[in-house]
């Protein structure tokens, strides 16, 4: 499956859509977009440090917050990383504040940090345009600078400047193309990240996070059948409508609010958990307990409900309640432990046990 871009008379959308043709790094999709929230702004002429930091700054929740990889070699990742420590920016500061920050910045590291982006991205995205020039820099620096080819774009050391012809094009079409390169990048990002879930939805930052009402009147019921349950991380009681709703696999992972991964905590613990993984050998049967319990709560006192389908995905060939006891254990034990295993190894930190 391709995502077609629509056409225009006169200009050669066959080569904007081939820009992502054989590509090696993140650094042309982020370029691409960075390009594109310029011209939305009403930026005609930009210049090359703005885009390179607005390569940064919409990556920024992806690799920070959500963890996902863009390849041991990927420079733009790197640059991510080393940004943060320079200037002290949060994990998951909001893009506009975190290119503000960057493109004000006065740290000669940081400025030589962006700099390496001059010498790989703005004369190799067009290199469709100029197949015969392999690359090289400092001609099509030049055939650019008339457009040549029909090329988006012009090029010298300092700015980028829209070629007029594609300027009412990329302003009309910007979702689209947003679009398109959300699409190639999730692809691209998947084969990397083989075994993480969701990288579409880890490719933007969400304006807020979903409710967790149903999931939290889910337990509700259950501690009104059960009474006092014990927090697996405090061991406080919890009561109705005393504790937090807790991912036992961080969100930043799993993407997800299915009520098999969510569990009652004590509220001030929650916020220290934060993106942290439970050990296994500290946390699983403590976990485990809780879900059998609810499991039996629900199925007894309100088998009909929609949210008891989210343990589908542990079971899709039968229900929950109806598996016996060691087989629902080994059913969340397969689930759970591997995606720990993969959360760590794509940088996630495990917890420190409270003694």
């Amino acid at each position: 499956m391709t995502l077609p871009l629509p056409q225009c008379p006169g200009l050669p959308i066959a080569l904007l859509a081939a820009s992502f043709n054989n590509t090696s790094a993140t650094y042309k999709y982020y370029w691409l977009l960075s390009i594109l929230s310029e011209l939305e702004g009403g930026n005609t002429v930009i210049p090359k440090h703005r885009l390179f930091a607005g390569m940064v700054s919409r990556a920024w929740y992806t690799v920070n917050y959500f963890h996902v990889s863009f390849g041991k070699q990927d420079q733009l990742q790197r640059a991510i990383n080393q940004i943060r420590e320079l200037e002290g920016i949060t994990i998951d500061e909001k893009e506009d504040i975190a290119k503000h920050k960057i493109i004000k910045s006065l740290n000669p590291a940081t400025a030589k940090t962006l700099r390496y982006f001059d010498s790989e991205v703005p004369h190799r995205y067009l290199s469709p345009w100029f197949p015969q020039l392999r690359g090289n820099r400092t001609e099509i620096y030049c055939r650019s600078a008339d457009f040549e080819n029909d090329c988006p774009y012009a090029l010298d050391e300092q700015n980028l400047t829209i070629n007029p012809r594609w300027h009412g094009y990329l302003v009309e079409h910007a979702g689209i193309l947003k679009a398109f390169c959300y699409w190639h990048l999730s692809l691209y990002l998947q084969k990397h990240n083989p075994n993480v879930p969701d990288i579409p939805n880890k490719l933007i930052k969400p304006a807020r996070r979903n409710s967790l009402l149903n999931q939290r009147k889910f337990w509700n019921r259950v501690l009104d059948h059960t009474g006092p349950l014990e927090c697996i991380y405090t061991q406080k009681k919890l009561t109705h409508g005393s504790f937090a709703v807790e991912h036992f696999i961080p969100y930043a992972f799993v993407s997800h609010d299915l009520i098999w991964n969510l569990i009652p905590a004590d509220p001030s613990f929650n916020s220290r958990k934060n993106d942290k993984l439970p050990r296994m050998e500290d946390y699983f049967d403590g976990y485990y307990l809780l879900q059998k319990t609810a499991i039996e709560v629900m199925a007894e006192n309100y088998p009909n409900e929609p949210i008891m389908e989210d343990y589908l995905s542990l079971s899709p060939n039968s229900n929950a309640q109806l598996l016996p006891e060691a087989d629902l254990r080994d059913r969340f034990l397969q689930n759970i432990q591997p995606l720990l295993t993969i959360a760590n190894n794509n940088g996630f930190e495990y917890l420190r046990k409270i003694d």
